[in-house]
């Protein structure tokens, strides 16, 4: 990718002619990286010199003046400095890609949750994803992020699929030996449901100043944070909350209006109970009063 070309092309002036007989001189051009100081005359060649710095031509030309180093646009980084006889070579930076008449770069798209990149981008061609293959998951928006295989749940180890993976969240495994209540399973993927159902900032400040708490206070000051903030928020109430505060998630989506996704989530946790009951019988996964 180079600089967009904004100077007139390397074209010779009024072609110098003999004096005496008014006959059209055919005068030497001069190099790449020179321009044309003096023109030829009858009993002299062109007088060719070079471009100073900041300045090239990078054609054989007539012209009486060097053209104007180009400078590399938003979001591009200098791949060959501008030189006697060429120009400044640019290309987008890290992150980003563009081709075209007008050489504007544009951030590589994201893969969503769900999906893994199949290509990376580059500094002109865009990241490719592709929706994960069996047996894979995403739980990321990421323009690097591969799918990646669900663990398996290994038996050797006393271990026993309780959910199966899917492409936007990992299997979870459960150990009868050492088990744990249903929303204590819900729990691991979680952060990815928020992810994958791409939750709006409102709705999701909205979320967060529901959960629900041992104590019973609502979360406050979150008008003034952004998506990060509010996952971060999110992610710290999901490693603390208590297993009646988990099952009462999928109601609180309900209320704020995210009807789908909280019976999305009570669905999970329904499969979640009763794949508990039927691999490690009825072990105290049900919360009195939820």
């Amino acid at each position: 990718m180079r600089v967009e070309e904004k100077h007139p092309p390397h074209a010779p002036p009024e072609e110098p002619t003999d004096p005496a007989t008014g006959a059209r001189l055919e005068c030497d051009s001069c190099a790449p990286g020179t321009y044309l100081r003096a023109s030829c005359t009858p009993t002299q060649r062109s007088v060719c010199a070079t471009c100073p710095p900041g300045s090239y031509t990078e054609r054989w030309n007539y012209i009486r003046k060097c053209l104007r180093c180009g400078v590399c646009g938003h979001n591009q980084v200098v791949v060959s400095a501008c030189a006697a006889d060429r120009d400044c070579q640019c290309e987008c930076k890290a992150g980003f890609h563009g081709r075209g008449r007008y050489d504007v770069c544009m951030r590589h798209s994201q893969c969503p949750s769900g999906q893994g990149v199949l290509t990376r981008g580059t500094a002109e061609e865009d990241t490719v994803c592709q929706v994960c293959p069996n047996g894979t998951f995403s739980d990321a928006v990421s323009s690097v992020q591969n799918c990646t295989e669900h663990r398996g749940c290994a038996a050797a180890a006393g271990l026993q699929l309780l959910l199966r993976g899917c492409t936007w969240h990992d299997s979870v495994c459960v150990s009868c030996t050492e088990l744990r209540e249903g929303g204590s399973y819900l729990r691991e993927i979680l952060p990815a449901f928020f992810v994958h159902h791409k939750t709006t900032t409102r709705r999701l400040r909205r979320v967060v100043h529901n959960l629900p708490t041992k104590d019973g206070k609502k979360q406050t000051g979150l008008s003034a944070l952004g998506v990060e903030e509010l996952n971060a928020r999110l992610s710290a109430w999901v490693a603390s909350a208590g297993e009646r505060q988990i099952r009462q998630l999928p109601e609180v989506l309900s209320k704020i209006g995210a009807q789908n996704a909280g019976e999305r989530l009570q669905s999970k946790l329904q499969r979640i109970d009763s794949h508990l009951n039927k691999l490690c019988g009825a072990l105290g996964n049900e919360v009195d009063g939820v």
